[in-house]
């Protein structure tokens, strides 16, 4: 009997194929990543028993749908789109992939974070208009502070790039890393981590539906003229006060690649010229999309040749898994409102 894996994504790279087809899966696929109904048809009328999750939500509405599903795998580390809770309600196992894309979104976080400060994007645009200003504006980021919000595996990465350009770093983490001979200097508070960087970076996790991390308080507790990078999650971000604040100047600038709501629909960010706007692909290098998809691949076959057998999971694959037992890292709580 075929095992049928739903990839909520037009396609998966070739090594997480290979090792579904060698785990004797059949793929199903969406026509795009806002295709909720090719989601919902494949749900309610086939006998789903794993899904590697992209970026669409998998609502507690859609999991109760399919009640043949197992396992979903997150194809990348953050688990917003997916409700756990819901999931583990109805004994479904979720995993993610920690680690698989660190590298990619460690690279482009630094990316945004130059074009931001240089004003890449503004400059490229004014030579195609037929301009050549010379503005000596911008931000040097030699001898600036660069603030991390969460220090994980992509967060230690941008830190030792953003060292060695010679920035000091700030970190902000609910868990710290045994003590370094050559590491951040933790804040006790994100309000104190605001306050002091002139760049703020968000590396965190978020819980769909909470409260924005960074709503209109905390961007306001940054420097003037600050500048503000997201490769995490849309959700950290009240956009209509970041909006606000660029408005006013207070701060100079923001690159984001994640959005509350994606594709990112026509408004104020949207056409904001103080904004560097990129359609979530910080971990989506051949490299990274490979890694993930093996890895996700991986994780749903194990699981699924373990509930067939009765055997124990691997080790390595059943310490990927989210629940239940686990408690999950995306509580905004921890890493604490600004006062």
């Amino acid at each position: 009997m075929q095992r049928i894996v739903l990839i909520t994504a037009p396609a998966l790279a070739p090594a997480g194929e290979a090792i579904l087809a060698s785990g004797g899966c059949t793929p199903r696929y969406v026509s795009d990543y806002a295709d909720t109904e090719g989601l919902r048809h494949i749900l309610d009328t086939e006998p789903v028993e794993g899904i590697i999750s992209r970026t669409m939500h998998l609502s507690a509405d859609l999991l109760s749908a399919c009640p043949s599903l197992k396992v979903i795998s997150k194809h990348g580390t953050g688990t917003s789109n997916i409700d756990v809770a819901a999931a583990s309600r109805q004994g479904i196992s979720v995993f993610s992939t920690p680690g698989a894309n660190a590298r990619a979104v460690a690279e482009f976080s630094v990316g945004l974070m130059l074009a931001a400060a240089r004003r890449i994007a503004r400059f490229d645009r004014s030579v195609r208009l037929g301009e050549w200003s010379r503005a000596g504006d911008g931000m040097q980021l030699a001898g600036k502070t660069l603030g991390l919000v969460g220090y994980g595996r992509i967060a230690r990465q941008v830190g030792d790039i953003a060292c060695a350009m010679g920035m000091r770093i700030v970190a902000l983490d609910p868990v710290r890393p045994p003590t370094e001979t050559a590491g951040p200097t933790f804040c006790e508070s994100l309000t104190d981590l605001l306050e002091r960087s002139d760049v703020v970076s968000l590396h965190c996790p978020a819980v769909r539906g909470a409260a924005p991390l960074i709503d209109e308080r905390a961007l306001s507790r940054m420097k003037h003229g600050s500048i503000l990078v997201n490769t995490a999650r849309g959700e950290l971000i009240d956009e209509a006060a970041l909006v606000s604040m660029l408005d006013s100047g207070r701060l100079a600038a923001a690159a984001l690649d994640t959005f509350a709501n994606e594709p990112l629909a026509d408004g104020p960010l949207r056409r904001h010229p103080n904004v560097i706007l990129t359609p979530h692909v910080g971990g989506s290098t051949p490299e990274a999309l490979d890694e993930m998809a093996a890895q996700a691949a991986r994780n749903v076959v194990a699981y699924l040749d373990a509930a067939a057998t009765g055997n124990a999971l691997p080790k390595e694959i059943a310490d990927l898994c989210l629940n239940p037992a686990a408690a999950l890292h995306a509580e905004r709580g921890r890493y604490g409102a600004v006062a």
